[in-house]
């Protein structure tokens, strides 16, 4: 049985930096795109960054890059979502994501992730 749990999220005040982990049982994360993803209230979930299988390049969405980095540990089987400088607007529940097919990449849209965690509430005060 498949497995994601985050952890890591709380209440931060703007510019604080965060990091979510997600634990992965029953799926190897080097095996397939492990991703994040966020939905604030009131709105669709949407992607925020993603890690490749083949060779851990990472990809992101406009409005976290260069604040946020995804990174792995193989021997852990966890990825994780450093996150920089935070602003209010990233204020949302934070999901882990797996892809459904190994050794895919498989791009952005939330329907190519199979198995995802039950989330992890950031909030961010201004």
């Amino acid at each position: 049985q498949v497995q994601l749990v985050e952890s890591g999220g709380g209440l931060v005040q703007a510019g604080d930096s965060l990091r979510l982990s997600c634990a992965a049982s029953g799926l190897t994360v080097s095996k397939r795109v492990m991703g994040w993803f966020r939905q604030a209230p009131g709105k669709e979930r949407e992607f925020v960054g993603g890690l490749t299988w083949s060779d851990g390049i990472t990809y992101y969405a406009d409005s976290v890059k260069g604040r946020f980095t995804m990174s792995r540990d193989n021997a852990k089987n966890t990825v994780y979502l450093q996150m920089n400088k935070l602003k209010p607007e990233d204020t949302a529940v934070y999901y882990c994501a797996g892809a459904l097919d190994l050794y895919s990449n498989v791009g952005r849209a939330p329907s190519a992730f199979g198995y995802w965690g039950q989330g992890t509430q950031v909030t961010v005060s201004s």
